[in-house]
């Protein structure tokens, strides 16, 4: 047997010795109190990947939440990164995780509706969450977590394709219409084409008497220049990303006629997280507060200005829709509660719904109880937001003991 493969076998079995062992770390613990549970603990690498290219904002998230893990371990924990899906484009995450390539990854479920029908079922019916600036995506990145983690389907969707969930659920804040004409009236909207990321999308678009078409957030600035989309119905970050706003400039908005998100969710593969001792399960989990602090006031805000600065330097507008295309856009979402509480692929599908509606709601006096109740337009967002404004550390306690916590790794 060659040396490189007694090392491998030798790692091995000492990484499965480890598997689930070891000190626990109590929730709250210092720093100093993790680095002295790992100081016995072997090297541990871990492959993962950005959709971001390096340094970029977009994947400030990934890349905070990283640094901080290494961080906590003493350096025990590492992390070998391949930026812009170097390893796998996202509806294929999840086939790199049961493969090997990966051991923390990003996936996307609602590619794959068929393969994940409970994931999707709760997707559509992510436009209850409120569509402001501020206050919306914090109740957005909580309450679908919180309906995520009692639904057992959902949970088994990610185990049976071979994932530990770490996160069910986190957007990139609301999802808005970009066009290339600035009329917002439901006769403006018939007939345009409008790219679409999800069925519950191409739900409204078709509702406002449009035709939903997929393409590529890499190939949107080329379509919507050409004239062959019209619009696209994507989050502000992706707008930065795709780099395709100055070509659909006017970004229509409403808080009271939402478009279902299109969440991620941070997993691990199941045969890296079964081979982790106790520590560093903990603490994989424990700094998802990184995580998400830093996609809320690291990403989604600051990319919000970007987008909006950006659309309003190509002559674009912010605003809502006009009073008969916002109908529509309701009475298509009150249809997709309708066709969810029909599924035949939940045991319970109208307590799904009722847990979303009344989670979303919860969250959402949650969040202004904590003293987060900006009352600041998309329009006026650009000007309003300074990193470090809005005080999240109160907002991230109460996601943890309520939504996180209970299910904390022991």
């Amino acid at each position: 047997m060659s040396a490189t493969l007694l090392t491998a076998c030798a790692e091995e079995t000492e990484t499965r010795s480890l598997a689930g062992v070891g000190p626990s770390v109590p929730y709250g613990a210092t720093k100093a109190q993790y680095q002295a549970a790992f100081r016995d603990v072997p090297p541990i690498t871990l492959t993962t990947q950005s959709p971001s290219p390096k340094g970029s904002p977009t994947g400030k998230n990934v890349d905070d939440y990283l640094n901080a893990v290494t961080e906590w371990s003493g350096g025990k924990i590492t992390f070998e990164i391949a930026y812009s899906n170097g390893i796998a484009p996202p509806e294929e995450v999840d086939d790199a995780l049961r493969d090997g390539r990966l051991d923390l990854g990003h996936t996307l479920p609602i590619y794959e509706p068929s393969e994940y029908p409970a994931n999707a079922a709760l997707i559509r019916t992510t436009f209850l969450s409120e569509q402001t600036p501020v206050v919306g995506p914090l109740q957005s990145n909580a309450w679908p977590n919180e309906v995520a983690f009692t639904v057992p389907e959902i949970m088994d969707e990610f185990r049976d394709h071979g994932m530990e969930p770490l996160i069910p659920q986190y957007d990139s804040g609301a999802n808005v219409m970009f066009c290339s004409d600035r009329d917002r009236n439901l006769a403006a909207f018939h007939g345009r084409q409008a790219a679409s990321g999800g069925q519950a999308q191409t739900a409204a678009i078709e509702s406002l008497g449009g035709s939903a078409v997929s393409v590529p957030y890499t190939e949107l600035f080329e379509g919507l220049e050409r004239g062959v989309v019209d619009c696209s119905v994507s989050s502000l970050i992706v707008g930065v990303l795709g780099g395709f706003i100055s070509a659909a400039p006017h970004i229509t908005v409403d808080p009271t006629a939402g478009m279902a998100t299109a969440p991620g969710s941070m997993v691990m593969s199941s045969r890296a997280w079964d081979r982790l001792p106790t520590a560093a399960r903990q603490l994989l989990w424990d700094r998802l507060d990184v995580f998400m602090t830093s996609n809320i006031d690291g990403k989604i805000w600051p990319n919000s200005v970007a987008a909006i600065k950006a659309a309003k330097a190509a002559g674009g507008t912010v605003a809502p829709y006009e009073p008969d295309a916002r109908r529509a856009i309701n009475e298509a979402n009150a249809r997709l509660l309708r066709e969810v509480t029909e599924s035949d692929k939940l045991d319970d599908p109208e307590a799904l719904v009722a847990a979303a509606k009344e989670s979303s709601a919860r969250w959402l006096r949650t969040v202004r109880e904590d003293g987060i109740d900006a009352d600041v337009t998309f329009a006026e967002f650009d000007t309003w937001y300074e990193p470090g404004k809005v005080d999240l550390d109160a907002f991230i306690d109460h996601v943890f003991a309520k939504v996180f916590l209970p299910h904390r790794p022991s």
